[in-house]
């Protein structure tokens, strides 16, 4: 493999894959959050907006909807209505996941106020914060895109749509931003491609020649963020992809792959659970044993894994390492139920690292296991499941791999705590 350390990927890729994703937590949310980035990119190219700044907007709209922790409350908050009265905080949680990566802190900003009214023109400032345009454009994208009902024509529906934003103008939307979308509104290809399946790929397509190029920190970085994002939904997760990651880190170190390698695979470990957004939380925090179709909704997170990574460039090694951790060397794993044949080492690295991780840490339904335990659970894996050589290399490094594992997991349950101290105590929420 061959990366240039200062241009691995464009941001606009896993943004664009991870908004997909957590759109799939229900059939109704199908690409909601591409949708949002279509019709909030091309209001912004309507006002005249800079080029960069509709790039912004785009990244904001894909991931506007990221800090809802509960799918019942996105379900809710996504009812074909402009008058909320329900605060349910996305707005605060999706900001203080996003801000702290750099690419992403201006769209985090706009997503923080994203469902602030217009109030004739109170809304230009919060608590004496100056509120950014594209917040409003993404206010009145949402209420555009939930107001589409993809089950009936859409040109039908467009004197409706517009009539309820006119409704509403000055009141809850930015009367500049209303009139871009009034002159957009008149053209039937604009409501075609909000409607469609396209969306996502127009907006990939448009923001192509502006990407913003990820060096391999920028890549490690997101995706942590993504693991975060993956994790924190749950406090019984909150520190397990950051356990996988370094697990697996060091394991693919002590086997002898290079430090770049290293690199990928922690990323690769990050990410591994990222189908996990496509599972209800209900079934990811169940106390006790699932039942057969909870069982059958869980293992379908690794399918999600990868094909959520598949449409990332540059991706395949990482995919490959990390979409395949239920893949067992005896073809019992799942969902593709491949054998040794088909497993390289980096994909056995991560499936020893998941294990050994998730028999080492607390879970709902159980403390985590002492050592002597672990190794016994992991060493019957090894007669047919798991790679013994990965599995002797754990043992003979036990002390080592586990501190680090430890490690890991303790910063990422830190960060998890200062990240729900600053939820806790916010004062950013913007319903008025």
């Amino acid at each position: 493999m061959n990366f240039d350390r200062e241009r691995i990927i464009a941001l606009i890729e896993p943004v664009s894959s991870l908004s997909e994703v957590v759109d799939l937590a229900s059939p109704s949310l199908t690409s909601h959050q591409e949708q949002v980035a279509y019709i909030s990119m091309k209001i912004a190219e309507e006002m005249g907006l800079s080029s960069q700044e509709q790039c912004q907007i785009a990244l904001a709209g894909e991931l506007h909807d990221i800090g809802f922790l509960s799918l019942e409350d996105r379900l809710k908050f996504s009812e074909k209505t402009f008058e909320i009265q329900n605060t349910y905080n996305h707005e605060t949680i999706g900001y203080a996941l996003l801000r702290k990566f750099k690419p992403l802190e201006y769209p985090a900003t706009m997503i923080r106020f994203h469902h602030l009214p217009w109030d004739n023109g109170k809304g230009a400032s919060y608590n004496n914060m100056p509120v950014p345009l594209g917040s409003h454009i993404l206010h009145l994208a949402d209420r555009i895109a939930v107001s589409i009902d993809k089950r009936k024509e859409i040109l039908g529906q467009v004197d409706s749509i517009v009539k309820q934003i006119l409704d509403h103008n000055e009141t809850l939307f930015n009367p500049s931003v209303v009139k871009a979308f009034i002159s957009l509104s008149n053209r039937e290809y604009f409501w075609l491609d909000a409607s469609s399946n396209y969306c996502g790929r127009i907006v990939k397509e448009k923001l192509e020649p502006l990407n913003l190029w990820l060096s391999m920190k920028d890549l490690l970085l997101l995706a942590e963020l993504f693991a975060q994002i993956i994790d924190f939904r749950s406090p019984f997760t909150a520190h397990h992809s950051s356990g996988v990651a370094a697990t697996a880190g060091a394991l693919a170190r002590l086997a002898g792959f290079s430090a770049v390698e290293c690199q990928l695979m922690q990323v690769a470990g990050y990410l591994h659970d990222i189908g996990k957004l496509a599972v209800p939380g209900d079934i990811l925090e169940k106390p006790g044993d699932l039942d057969d179709t909870e069982k059958r909704i869980m293992k379908s997170h690794v399918y999600y894994t990868y094909r959520t990574l598949q449409d990332i460039s540059g991706f395949e090694t990482i995919n490959t390492w990390a979409s395949l951790h239920h893949e067992r060397l005896d073809g019992t794993g799942y969902p593709f139920h491949l054998t040794a044949v088909d497993l390289p080492l980096g994909s056995r690295i991560m499936a020893v690292a998941d294990v050994f991780t998730a028999i080492m840490e607390d879970r709902p339904y159980r403390k985590g296991l002492e050592s002597e335990v672990a190794l016994e659970i992991l060493d019957n894996m090894r007669k047919s499941a798991l790679d013994p050589h990965v599995v002797s290399i754990l043992f003979s490094n036990l002390e080592e791999v586990n501190t680090i594992r430890f490690t890991a997991q303790t910063m990422a349950e830190d960060r998890y705590l200062s990240f729900r101290r600053e939820i806790d105590t916010s004062d950013t929420s913007t319903h008025r």
